[in-house]
C-alpha cells in the first residue's frame, strides 16, 4: 500500500510541479491546491492515480482523496513543495486575481462563510460522538461515575464555539484573528445577564455563532477603520482598544438581540416546515443537495446547523440531507451492474463506494454519477425519497437529528438524536436510508443509463462509457 509520501510525490509532477503550486490547503476529503497555470495540469493521468477519486477544477484545483487520506496526504505534499511561507509569498497575488476573476460575490460570501466553520468540523464531531454517547450511557444507567465528566468535555467547547466562529471570523475577512475572538467571547460571557437592551435582560449565548460572527465582522471593519487614520505610534495602543470596545458595546447593545431573534426564528421555521410539510419538505430537501454538494456550496448550510444544535441540542436538517449520500449509492450500485463490461467505472465505484456509505459523495459525484450525467440526476431521486421518508415522520411528530455536524450515511449513526428515544430514530433514519438506497438504484437501473453503451472492455483504469446518440 501507498504511504502519504508516495502519494504526495505522484500528484506533484501532474499538478506542474512545486513552481506551479501556490497554496496547499485541504478539507474533509480534498487536497484544495492554487495552482499558478493549470494547464500544466495532467489531468487524465491524474485521475488514473491510485487513490485519486476525483478531482473538481474551482476557485481552487481539488483533488478527491477522501477521508482521513487527505490529512496525512497534505503535510507531505507541503513539505515537497515548500515551506508555507514561500508558497504564500509566491501565489497570494495569483490567488486574488483568481478569486476576482472565478467568483461571484454571492458564491464568494458563501465560500468565506463556510472557511469559518469548516475548520470546527473535527472539534463539532468529536464532541457529538462523546456527547452521544454519554446520553447512552445515562439512557442504560452506565459507568455514573463516568456520565458526569463525558458531561463536561464536549459542552465546553460547544459552550466557546462562538470565541472559535469569532477568531475564524476575523481571519478570514483579514483582521486580527484575537481580536475577533476577544469581541465574540462577549456573547458567551455570563456577566452579560447583567445588560438590559431593548428592555429586556439579556442571556449568555444569546444570538449564538450567529451573533458572534457578526460581532468579530464588524471588529474587523473596525479594525481597518482604525488603521487608516491612526497615527503608527499609537497604533498598537488605540486601534485594539477602539475595536474591542465599539464592536463589543454594538454586540450588547444591538448585535446579540437582533442575531437571537434571527435565530429563534431558524429554529421555529425548521420545526414549522417539518411539521406542517414534512414529505414535501424532506424531498425538496434531500433532492437538491447534491447540487450543493457539486458546487461546493453545502458548507454555507454549516450556521444552520450549528444554530439547531446551540438551539435543540441537534439538527433536523442533517439527517433529511444525508439521504442524498443514500441515492448516490444506489445509483452507483446500478451503474456497477449495469455497466458490467467497463473496468473503470467498476474500479472506480468500488474505490469510492465505502466512503459513499459514510457519507462522503464527492468521489461517486465526480467519478461516477456526474461524469454519466442521467445518473446524477437519478441519484437526486434517490435522496429526495429518503428525504421524504424522514419528513414524513417528522411530520408525525417523530424528530430526527444529530448532535454534530460532518459525518453522514452510516457514519452518522452515533449521532443521532430525537424525541423518541434513541431506538425509534434509528429505525426511521435507517429506513430513509434504505429508501434512498432503494429508489436510487432503481431509479438509475430503470432510467439512468439510456444512451450510455457500455464499454467492451477497457484495462487502462481511465476510460469512462461512451454516450450513444
Amino acid at each position: 500500500m501507498d504511504t502519504p509520501y508516495d502519494t504526495a510525490a505522484a500528484l506533484l509532477p501532474l499538478v506542474g510541479g512545486p513552481a506551479n503550486v501556490t497554496s496547499v490547503a485541504h478539507c474533509m476529503t480534498r487536497l484544495r491546491l492554487g495552482l499558478a497555470d493549470r494547464s500544466l495540469v495532467d489531468e487524465a493521468a491524474l485521475r488514473a492515480l491510485p487513490g485519486v477519486l476525483g478531482v473538481v477544477d474551482d476557485d481552487t484545483y481539488q483533488i478527491v482523496l477522501g477521508p482521513g487520506v487527505v490529512a496525512k496526504v497534505t503535510p507531505e505534499f507541503e513539505k515537497l513543495v515548500g515551506s508555507a511561507g514561500e508558497l504564500a509569498a509566491r501565489g497570494a497575488a495569483l490567488r486574488a486575481e483568481q478569486r476576482a476573476r472565478n467568483a461571484t460575490p454571492g458564491k464568494l460570501l458563501l465560500r468565506r462563510i463556510a472557511n469559518i466553520f469548516v475548520p470546527l468540523i473535527p472539534a463539532l464531531i468529536g464532541c457529538g460522538v462523546l456527547a452521544g454517547l454519554n446520553g447512552l450511557l445515562i439512557n442504560l444507567r452506565w459507568l455514573p461515575g463516568v456520565t458526569g465528566a463525558l458531561a463536561v468535555i464536549p459542552s465546553a467547547f460547544l459552550s466557546l464555539i462562538a470565541v472559535f466562529v469569532g477568531y475564524n471570523t476575523a481571519k478570514e475577512f483579514g483582521g486580527t484573528p484575537v481580536l475577533g475572538g476577544a469581541v465574540a467571547a462577549v456573547v458567551v460571557y455570563p456577566g452579560v445577564a447583567k445588560v438590559t437592551a431593548f428592555g429586556v435582560a439579556l442571556s449568555p449565548g444569546q444570538g449564538g455563532v450567529l451573533g458572534a460572527l457578526a460581532a468579530a465582522l464588524l471588529g474587523t471593519y473596525i479594525e481597518k477603520w482604525c488603521r487608516t487614520w491612526v497615527p503608527a505610534t499609537l497604533d498598537v495602543l488605540v486601534t485594539p482598544t477602539l475595536t474591542v470596545l465599539v464592536a463589543g458595546l454594538a454586540t450588547l447593545y444591538g448585535l446579540m438581540y437582533a442575531a437571537g431573534e434571527i435565530s429563534t426564528a431558524i429554529g421555529t421555521a425548521s420545526n414549522w416546515l417539518l411539521a406542517t410539510t414534512g414529505p414535501f419538505a424532506g424531498l425538496v430537501l434531500g433532492g437538491l443537495f447534491l447540487p450543493l454538494v457539486m458546487l461546493g456550496l453545502h458548507q454555507a448550510l454549516i450556521p444552520i446547523h450549528t444554530t439547531l444544535i446551540e438551539q435543540q441540542g441537534y439538527t433536523v436538517l442533517l439527517p433529511i440531507l444525508a439521504m442524498a449520500g443514500a441515492g448516490q449509492v444506489g445509483a452507483a450500485v446500478a451503474v456497477y451492474f449495469r455497466l458490467r463490461h467497463d473496468t473503470s467505472i467498476r474500479t472506480t465505484i468500488k474505490s469510492a463506494l465505502p466512503a459513499g456509505l459514510l457519507g462522503v459523495g464527492e468521489p461517486l459525484i465526480y467519478g461516477v454519477s456526474l461524469p454519466l450525467g442521467r445518473p446524477f440526476l437519478t441519484a437526486c431521486a434517490g435522496g429526495a425519497a429518503g428525504g421524504a421518508f424522514v419528513g414524513f415522520f417528522a411530520m408525525l411528530g417523530d424528530k430526527v437529528g444529530a448532535t454534530a455536524i460532518g459525518p453522514s450515511g452510516w457514519a452518522l449513526f452515533p449521532l443521532l438524536a430525537g424525541n423518541r428515544g434513541l431506538g425509534t430514530t434509528a429505525v426511521i433514519y435507517a429506513g430513509g436510508l434504505l429508501t434512498g438506497y432503494l429508489v436510487g438504484f432503481l431509479a438509475t437501473y430503470a432510467f439512468g443509463l439510456t444512451g450510455i453503451a457500455p464499454a467492451r472492455s477497457d484495462t487502462s483504469g481511465t476510460r469512462a462509457p461512451a454516450r450513444t446518440t
